[in-house]
This record gives C-alpha cells, sequence and structure tokens, in this order.
C-alpha cells in the first residue's frame, strides 16, 4: 500500500463520519440552582438540567433520590427533595450522573441516549458507536 492510498482511505473514511463527530465543542453540565426552604431542597433550573444532557427527567431523578436517601418530585421545571441538601453536593451528584449515565467511555462525548434491551441498559453514542453497559438504578 502506498502513501497516497493510504491518504485517500484516511479522506473517504473522514467523510463518512458525522459532522459533529469532527467538532470540538466544550460540554459543561449546567450548574444547579436551588434553595432550601424549610426542611425542603428545591432545584430551581432542574428542567434546564435534564435538557442539556439530554435525559428523561425521571430518570435523573430515580439516581438523586437514591443517591441522597429520600423523597422528591418533579413539579413543572423544578425538583422538591424531603430533606435540606447544599447546592455544591447536589452538583457534585449531578457531576457524578453526568460521567457515568451521559458521557461516552470510548470517545468522552455527551452524545450518547440509554437504551434497554431485555433486563439490560446500555449507553449508546451516537458519534462513536460505542455501546457500553451500564449499571442499573
Amino acid at each position: 500500500m502506498t502513501k497516497h492510498d493510504y491518504e485517500e482511505l484516511l479522506r473517504r473514511a473522514y467523510s463518512q463520519l458525522p459532522p459533529s463527530a469532527l467538532e470540538f465543542k466544550r460540554f459543561e453540565v449546567p450548574k444547579v440552582v436551588s434553595t432550601i426552604a424549610g426542611m425542603r431542597t428545591i432545584i430551581h433550573n432542574f428542567k434546564g438540567i435534564v435538557d442539556s444532557l439530554n435525559r428523561d427527567p425521571q430518570h435523573l431523578m430515580k439516581f438523586l433520590t437514591k443517591e441522597m436517601a429520600t423523597a422528591g418530585i418533579v413539579n413543572g421545571e423544578r425538583a422538591i427533595f424531603q430533606g435540606r441538601f447544599p447546592e455544591d453536593s447536589l452538583q457534585r451528584m449531578i457531576n457524578r450522573y453526568t460521567d457515568e449515565y451521559v458521557i461516552c467511555p470510548i470517545c468522552k462525548r455527551p452524545d450518547t441516549r440509554v437504551v434497554k434491551e431485555k433486563r439490560f441498559h446500555f449507553l449508546l453514542c451516537e458519534v462513536c458507536g460505542a455501546k457500553s453497559s451500564l449499571r442499573p438504578l
């Protein structure tokens, strides 16, 4: 194989990749905006966080309620939890959720979705095509 053949094959391979695979965008998890009212903690921008992560609100809610060992509900744009939780610990939990259930472990991109096959959940990357198993919630 000559150098010319290799470059042609490489060019052809790049042309078949989705355009999003060649872009470099920095992904940032939105900062949590919360308040503590009595014995309740309210995340005001819950819907915005869920939308930026491209996940089902109930999936993130289930993760957070399990991690905090408390009850919680989604109420429109916000989430309400029983108990007092500081903003920085909520942010750490959402960052951990992002690392585990959003970011592709192979290419480190957030362009993924959760798929269920039989009883198992997988993280399917839409950029590199990787399929990684997820621990159940």
